[in-house]
């Protein structure tokens, strides 16, 4: 769910490279809940895998709204250099205040307004920096729950038993007969049908 939201805010703000993350995580999310109800542990084994993949993503999230390590919010990495778009807290976060002017005096940009949004209770930068967090931790908490679940699996995979398959001392033993019984049991049974016959 909490998926879902990011999803929805990521495609009112045009941001391609998080809906493309997104939408994968929400794939992968899905056929963790599939191996589990399934009991398949390798595909709880590719969600713990992408768990730590999604983790590496938002932690570059939270560098690239903070600015960290040459990385600049204002970019247009995140669309892809496609268009000028933000996030969409960035005009819509709480308490902002859109004020858009006609640019229509200047040449090449009429029909083009500026906005500028002031009065922002919280920065939108922020905004991503909780919602990636959030995400962190909630992939930690399903990583844990991804390795608990696989290991209860292989558990019950090793302890099975298949009417004494794996058990050293089965309870339903079944004495082998020699060779040489059996044979004797052919001849006997060779030998009464030729009486029998005469």
């Amino acid at each position: 769910l909490a998926a879902l939201e990011r999803q929805v805010f990521d495609f009112l703000g045009y941001q391609w490279a998080p809906i493309l993350a997104n939408f994968l995580h929400i794939i992968i999310v899905i056929l963790g809940l599939f191996g589990t109800i399934q009991y398949r542990p390798r595909y709880i084994v590719v969600y713990a895998i992408w768990t730590a993949i999604w983790v590496t993503w938002n932690i570059f999230i939270i560098c690239f709204y903070l600015e960290v390590g040459g990385l600049s919010k204002d970019s247009e990495l995140l669309t892809f250099n496609i268009s000028r778009h933000q996030s969409w807290w960035s005009e819509n976060g709480p308490g902002c205040v859109r004020k858009e002017a006609s640019m229509s005096g200047i040449k090449g940009l009429d029909n083009h307004s500026y906005i500028s949004v002031i009065g922002c209770a919280l920065e939108y930068r922020y905004i991503e920096v909780m919602h990636s967090s959030f995400q962190i931790l909630i992939a930690l908490v399903g990583f844990v729950y991804a390795c608990y679940v696989v290991s209860v699996f292989t558990e019950e995979e090793d302890s099975f038993d298949f009417i004494g398959g794996f058990d050293p001392f089965p309870l339903y033993h079944v004495n082998e007969k020699p060779t040489n019984l059996l044979f004797k049991q052919t001849y006997l049974l060779i030998s009464s049908t030729s009486f029998s016959g005469m």
